[in-house]
């Protein structure tokens, strides 16, 4: 016996409106009606409209399905499901990502501010707060590369002299900041010896190295005082032109 228009919609566990829509738009076959006007579906329409159903759920628009042949073997519809994939298999990396953030800060091992692979910071009280929030700037601009370096490093104990830029008062005089500086350089040498990935932070930014060093720079400037701002450009311009302390 032949359903209709709400018995196929009730079926196919859709709407009313979602069927007509299909009828208004050429993606479902008008069925033939009976000697008293109502529609009459069959199984071919309900094939059909499950299969409209099914591409929708998987992401499909209804251009896209009106284009796609039912038995999806055409070069188009075999492109069309390869996209697809690739971008369900993005969205799957994303929300791993996500839940295991989630799960981080479940188990208080993370802040909401703290990218999941700094999330070991949470655990040190020798981690600044500017610190934290520049880990944030950093996962955000710079390569998988130069994060995991990164994250490497401070797995570790920071050296005595970074501890001494850390509590580098605003106010230091120019006598302070001068040799601040020159200690630093060496410890900045050693660290991109043991984590290669830290020598070109930016060259592998996924938006590029000017953007990257743009938001770097920004972050460095707000975040830090001026006498630390200072003697990391101090550093940085020793290094550039070759001028290491003995």
């Amino acid at each position: 016996m032949p359903w209709s228009t709400r018995e196929i919609a009730e079926l196919a566990g859709t709407s009313l409106r979602a069927v007509r829509h299909y009828h208004d738009i050429g993606l479902l076959e008008e069925p033939d009606r009976r000697s008293n006007g109502y529609k009459q579906y069959g199984v071919e329409h309900l094939v059909r409209l499950l299969r409209i159903k099914r591409l929708v759920a998987l992401g499909f628009s209804l251009t896209q399905i009106d284009e796609m042949r039912d038995d999806g073997d055409s070069r188009e519809d075999i492109s069309e499901l390869q996209a697809l994939d690739e971008e369900l298999e993005a969205t799957i990396e994303r929300l791993q990502q996500a839940r295991a953030e989630v799960g981080a800060l479940l188990r208080r091992k993370g802040r909401s501010d703290v990218p999941l692979r700094f999330a070991a910071v949470d655990d040190r009280s020798d981690v600044p707060e500017a610190d934290r929030r520049f880990l944030t700037v950093m996962d955000t601009v710079l390569g998988d590369g130069a994060l995991s370096a990164y994250a490497d490093l401070l797995d570790q104990s920071p050296d005595q002299v970074a501890l001494e830029l850390d509590d580098l008062p605003a106010d230091a005089d120019e006598e302070a900041r001068r040799a601040l500086a020159e200690r630093l350089v060496g410890y900045v040498l050693a660290l991109r010896v043991r984590h290669s990935g830290l020598d070109g932070l930016t060259s592998e930014a996924p938006r590029g190295h000017r953007q990257a060093s743009r938001a770097i720079k920004e972050a460095l400037t707000q975040l830090y005082n001026p006498a630390q701002v200072d003697v990391m450009n101090r550093v940085g311009d020793l290094l550039a032109k070759g001028e290491l302390p003995g």
